[in-house]
């Protein structure tokens, strides 16, 4: 009974790690694709390591088998499935047409990714639970993901990759700034506000079955900069007060 109890136990221990492990296997099968010019597909397999690497938090919080060495390779998949998987995937789709700028951009939103992941684990326990202090990592490469699919998908966007090159350096600087983002990790539930979320559900799930591209793109773009106008917006409104005393 007791090696059949221990073993339950490391099985517990083992589960959320498995959905881990498949975030960061995506992540090198999303590389591989990006290398064989499969920029749809690479993007696809980044969102599914998104899915995954939300599940094994959970799992671990549902099974209370949360654990020092799977939140130190969570973070090490997540360098991997969100880090250099979206940086493959846009430099062999826009970033390899710039040369050097273009690996130097997308090397360091890597670095910068890093940056971010360490300041995440070290800042548990410490930072508001209820926001991100800078883009969270996952958010950034399904931002790179997403851009890619509305320039691969729409025509128009060809010529314009200049503006690509330039919100990949811009989305690596929101992920090392202070702007903070919100993390809908505790959202209201109370009955008044039901009603509400629920109508906002539904516009927004319509939105994405008639235009999945166009509206997760937009609607991933507009989170990015939701955070950067409000941080702005309250710098200024802070110094105006300052002044004004």
């Amino acid at each position: 009974m007791i090696n059949n109890n221990g073993n339950k136990l490391q099985l517990i221990y083992i589960f959320p790690n498995l959905f881990t492990a498949a975030s960061a296997f995506l992540g090198v099968v999303s590389i591989l694709a990006s290398a064989g010019g499969q920029f749809e597909k690479a993007a696809v397999f980044i969102l599914l390591a998104l899915i995954f690497d939300g599940l094994d938090g959970r799992v671990a919080r549902m099974t209370n088998s949360t654990s020092k060495f799977g939140a130190e390779f969570d973070s090490l998949a997540d360098i991997v499935a969100f880090g250099v998987a979206p940086a493959m995937l846009f430099y062999f789709s826009i970033g390899h047409m710039y040369g050097k700028l273009g690996s130097l951009l997308c090397a360091m939103y890597v670095v910068f990714g890093a940056i971010r992941l360490a300041r995440f684990n070290v800042m548990i326990g410490v930072s508001e639970p209820s926001v991100f202090i800078g883009v969270p990592i996952p958010t950034a490469a399904v931002v790179v993901a997403m851009w890619i699919l509305l320039y691969k998908e729409h025509v128009f966007f060809h010529g314009f990759e200049s503006v690509f090159l330039i919100g990949m350096g811009f989305l690596s600087f929101l992920m090392v700034s202070n702007f903070r983002y919100p993390s809908f990790k505790k959202i209201d539930f109370k009955k008044a506000n039901l009603i509400k979320i629920l109508v906002y559900l539904v516009l927004s799930f319509s939105l994405l079955y008639l235009y999945p591209i166009e509206a997760g793109a937009a609607a991933i773009t507009a989170y990015l900069f939701y955070g950067l106008v409000r941080g702005i917006y309250n710098f200024f409104i802070a110094k105006f007060h300052k002044n004004s005393v």
